[in-house]
């Protein structure tokens, strides 16, 4: 028997998937280390182990290959615990980042700082050398310039350096010449050159996204080195792959190298897993809600597909490079509730995370988190959480809650309903950003409820937007590290189209894309020998317009005389999309050409449908939970149900590793995989 396990390491929890050759899913739990995620991982492998009944060297030797996401580079932006970086650019443009697009976050707060650069002045220099706007050389790199500023470098005591250099998108050859000399005289320090992260226009976009790669990779690079060597200690000899923010895999050597490209590296996993689902159910439709610990990411799949976007930021800093659209918001089972000095009650963005955790926990935590307010309210049982294993502190929770009423001058009832109440208002906000937004109604959508701490809050959240349906997976609790099986190996390269104010010609287009084509398959040949797809897409605007929109090219006529037409034609009907507007008599420029390569790994794990159940479906316990008033509850355990069951609501339905609130006016059905199939009134 081998395995493929998916491993993802969120704030709170690391949750681990393995899937055997016969599409057998067995799930875990362990609680991330966060100084170390590589210790909650191998904590984790031995949980799975023990659930699979075999010791930890017996399964990954069955193991032929582990997907994993982390949070390594996320966590390093967020709380700023990156690598000492310097930047190597060009003479007189070293302000670039503090510059940025002259843009605010609130354009109308006169007063509000802009973000934080993470190289200081003092860390930046110049180096005297100049490209044309076309790539061809002005100025030639100034050997003596160079290595003074290779000197200052090292004084410095950076230990990565960024190098970025004027239109380098265009002619690498200044930058080459540069990480050449680095490398040779300062062998102990990371390099990341721009041409290689970012090749393609936009100053701003293309220096931020590199310092962003130079501040987060030596960590990742560091903790995926350690990874390795305790997962070969421990006897795994398949593949580790880890999943970008694209959504697809890649080697770790290629996720060391580009490394900003891991910073949504678990979110991405949830809405391959969102895919995956919409598939089975043939349910193209769905907001992939997923709600942890820590935050609640939220994304969008319509048609079946989820939408790329290379306008990401993160922690105040740009990074460009392509990635599934998620939105992040701190809501999470972790979030504290706190009053602040005017009397209003605030819940996040703080969060307990794993350690110290909620109050519950019992690591010495004292704030009140969502987690204490829904013990107070009876939703979560302290005595079943994880299973029975961790048993949690209803009277630590009930005090903690308590502190917050009493500052409110409220009971501790209606402490805890107001802290439920305003997550779930936040979180509803977040889907509004992601739906309404973009021109989508999210009533035509069903939420796609996963993660831990979401069965909880899914149906008042839902029923705060008037979505009328809510699917609960089977694995839910998981959903993440289950939809990185899912994923496919991607490789991705773009390059800017320089043009001279003409229009692009079908000769010019073709070129570039075959250019494109053979660079991105020969890349991802040396990773994977099975079927490869190439995925084509386009960067283009009006004329007048400062900004680029994101246009799919595949299915075009590629030998057609009319290609340019067919291009300009998809970008038209997509700005209508996006902006319910074109304008179809204004010149439409070819910015950035993109090709993806896509290795398509044969899907583990086939969902089985289950014959319909020919047991009755009745709860195991009943307790006391608010439901606007407090009554007697009847509770499901989630391992009782089978296909066909259906009961009303008010229920609670438990598993090991979450629990599903059903409101008074809603109806449950377990559909025909097993999985909760729920119908908001």
């Amino acid at each position: 028997m081998m395995f493929t396990i998916g491993i993802d390491v969120g704030g709170t929890y690391t949750d681990l998937v393995a899937i055997d050759d016969h599409g057998k899913i067995v799930f875990g739990k362990s609680p991330s280390t966060p100084a170390d995620q590589s210790i909650g991982v191998m904590a984790g492998l031995d949980e799975l182990a023990r659930r699979l009944k075999l010791t930890r060297a017996e399964m990954l030797a069955s193991t032929n290959r582990i997907v994993h996401g982390t949070t390594v580079a996320t966590n390093a932006l967020l709380e700023r615990k990156g690598a000492k970086v310097a930047l190597l650019t060009t003479e007189g443009h070293r302000d670039v980042i503090e510059m940025r697009e002259g843009l605010k976050d609130n354009r109308y707060d006169l007063r509000s700082p802009p973000p934080e650069p993470l190289v200081p002045r003092h860390f930046r220099f110049g180096v005297k050398e100049r490209l044309k706007a076309n790539g061809e050389v002005a100025i030639p790199l100034d050997d003596h310039s160079l290595v003074e500023a290779i000197a200052a470098i090292k004084r410095s005591g950076a230990t990565s350096v960024a190098v970025c250099f004027l239109h380098a998108y265009l002619n690498p050859i200044h930058e080459l010449a540069a990480v050449e000399r680095l490398t040779r005289e300062l062998p102990g320090v990371s390099v990341s050159r721009s041409s290689d992260v970012l090749p393609q226009i936009k100053e701003y976009e293309r220096v931020s996204t590199t310092i962003v790669n130079a501040y987060v990779g030596p960590l990742v690079r560091r903790y995926l080195t350690t990874l390795e060597q305790r997962l070969a200690e421990a006897g795994f000899k398949g593949s580790l792959f880890i999943i970008l923010s694209h959504g697809g895999m890649a080697p770790v050597e290629e996720a060391s190298r580009l490394a900003a490209g891991t910073v949504l590296s678990g979110p991405a996993g949830g809405i391959s897993g969102g895919r995956r689902c919409a598939d089975i159910l043939d349910l193209p439709n769905l907001v992939p809600f997923d709600m942890g610990g820590t935050s609640t990411d939220i994304s969008l799949i319509s048609d079946g597909a989820a939408s790329l976007s290379a306008d990401g930021m993160l922690a105040g800093q740009r990074i460009a490079l392509r990635s599934l659209d998620i939105a992040s918001i701190a809501a999470g089972g972790g979030s504290i509730a706190s009053v602040d000095a005017g009397g209003t009650l605030q819940v996040g963005p703080e969060s307990a995370g794993s350690v110290p955790g909620p109050a519950c926990y019992g690591n010495g935590g004292e704030a009140a988190t969502v987690t204490d307010a829904n013990i107070v309210l009876g939703y979560l049982d302290a005595g079943a959480f994880m299973g029975g294993k961790r048993p949690l502190d209803a009277a630590a929770a009930a005090a903690a809650v308590e502190r917050v009423a009493a500052s409110l001058g409220l009971s501790l009832q209606q402490a805890a309903a107001g802290i439920s109440r305003i997550i779930n208002l936040k979180m509803a906000d977040g889907i509004r950003l992601m739906t309404l937004r973009r021109g989508v109604d999210p009533r035509r959508f069903a939420l796609l409820s996963f993660g831990g701490a979401a069965g909880v809050h899914a149906v008042e959240v839902a029923r705060e937007l008037e979505i009328k349906r809510i699917i609960v997976p089977i694995a839910a609790s998981v959903l993440s590290a289950w939809g990185m099986l899912t994923c496919d190996l991607r490789y991705e390269v773009s390059r800017t189209y320089y043009g001279t104010g003409k229009r692009i010609s079908p000769e010019e287009v073709r070129d570039i894309f075959a250019g494109l084509e053979q660079q991105a398959a020969g890349r991802l040949r040396s990773w994977f020998g099975g079927p490869i797809a190439v995925q084509r897409s386009a960067e283009m605007r009006y004329g007048e317009q400062v900004f680029e929109i994101d246009v799919s090219l595949d299915g075009l006529g590629w030998d057609d005389p009319s290609l340019v037409d067919q291009i300009e034609d998809r970008f038209h009907r997509r700005h209508e999309e996006l902006y319910t507007y074109a304008s179809r008599d204004q010149e439409v420029v070819f910015v950035n050409a993109r090709v993806a390569a896509v290795g398509e790994v044969p899907q583990t794990g086939q969902a089985e449908k289950l014959a319909p159940s020919t047991l009755a479906c009745a709860p195991r316990s009943t307790r006391k939970a608010f439901f606007g008033e407090w009554i007697d509850v009847p509770v499901y355990a989630l391992d009782d149900l089978g296909h066909g069951h259906a009961f009303a609501g008010p229920a609670i339905v438990e598993a090991e590793t979450t629990t599903v609130v059903i409101g008074a006016q809603d109806r449950l059905t377990v559909n025909a995989l097993g999985w909760l199939d729920i119908a908001v009134g």
